[in-house]
């Protein structure tokens, strides 16, 4: 089985309160459709349907304070309680200590090492390397987890290729933030179906959105709530591309596609502040009913989702 796992950066079930909870405020006809009528709220979880689940996952793991970025993600990507082992939550970029759990334990290097192909499908603008090279930026622990396992980061050639995506899914940001006026732009839909097809390539791939964290951070609700909107054209398009199983010529079953949606701390769903939240998080499944209940079964918190994605492919 192929897995997409679609980082959501900053988002939790918050309450229905569309004064403070954009995701209250929000039109998402597609993931309404998904939910049967729900919205990504608190309330809302869990559910299971036709073709997608909804659950709760616990971001703090019993660990005081407020969830943070580097061991958010580092848990997702690893599995490992590391808040719990370290004693705090950290972030947003990984200081020494979480860095050293994203040697050699993530889903991106036991992919590898298993012989299976993996990716991360965000491109970046040459202004990032040139940041990283020069030491005025580090990397985050989701393509610190992906560059120590190996694997290379696409980049803007790889973009304008049609190898990697956007990180804002449209690439419109590339044109208006990033000085490329002659970059791809695409439609929330075809971006959705864009990401399944390369998706399609790959034994587990990851798409990181980090625009969701920093509009919570800024407390804009106008454009949380348009970047919400657009993101759900994107989930649109991923339901149209119906590749959740691929068959060969013989008209049998060939392969089959999870996608897991979720987040590392709650942020977003609540603009009366700046800062994070202990709420859960979302973990948004798409599949079959099978799959779905296999990946989920005993899934509550951050750290069981690596697990689940390596039972699924096969690790």
């Amino acid at each position: 089985m192929k897995v997409l796992f679609i980082f959501l950066d900053g988002i939790g079930l918050g309450e229905n309160n569309p004064e403070t909870n954009p995701l209250a405020r929000a039109k998402m006809p597609n993931l309404n459709a998904l939910l049967d009528g729900r919205s990504l709220l608190k309330e809302s979880a869990p559910f299971d349907g036709e073709h997608a689940s909804l659950l709760a996952l616990d971001a703090g793991v019993g660990v005081d304070g407020l969830p943070q970025s580097a061991t958010g993600q580092a848990m997702l990507l690893t599995g490992k309680n590391i808040s719990a082992e370290l004693g705090y939550h950290y972030g947003p970029k990984p200081n020494p200590e979480v860095a050293a759990y994203l040697k050699g334990e993530t889903i991106f290097s036991k992919c590898v090492a298993a012989g299976k192909r993996a990716a991360l499908l965000n491109a970046y603008p040459p202004r990032y390397f040139q940041g990283i090279d020069s030491g005025k930026r580090l990397y985050s622990s989701i393509p610190l987890g992906v560059t120590n396992a190996g694997l290379e980061l696409f980049k803007y050639e790889d973009l304008v290729a049609g190898r990697a995506l956007s990180a804002d899914f449209t690439g419109e940001g590339w044109r208006t933030m990033l000085g490329f006026p002659e970059s791809p732009v695409m439609e929330p839909r075809e971006a959705g179906r864009k990401l399944i097809s390369l998706a399609m390539e790959y034994d587990f791939s990851f798409f990181e959105y980090w625009a969701s964290d920093y509009a919570g951070h800024k407390q804009q609700m106008e454009t949380a709530v348009g970047l919400m909107e657009a993101f759900d054209g994107v989930l649109g398009g991923i339901v149209e591309s119906g590749k959740w199983k691929v068959e060969d010529e013989r008209g049998k079953r060939k392969d089959e596609l999870l996608v897991l949606v979720t987040s590392d701390h709650g942020n977003m769903e609540d603009l009366s502040t700046r800062k994070h939240t202990d709420a859960d998080v979302p973990l948004i499944v798409i599949g079959s009913k099978s799959a779905r209940e296999e990946s989920t079964r005993g899934m509550t918190d951050l750290t069981h989702v690596a697990p689940a994605i390596w039972r699924m492919v096969g690790v």
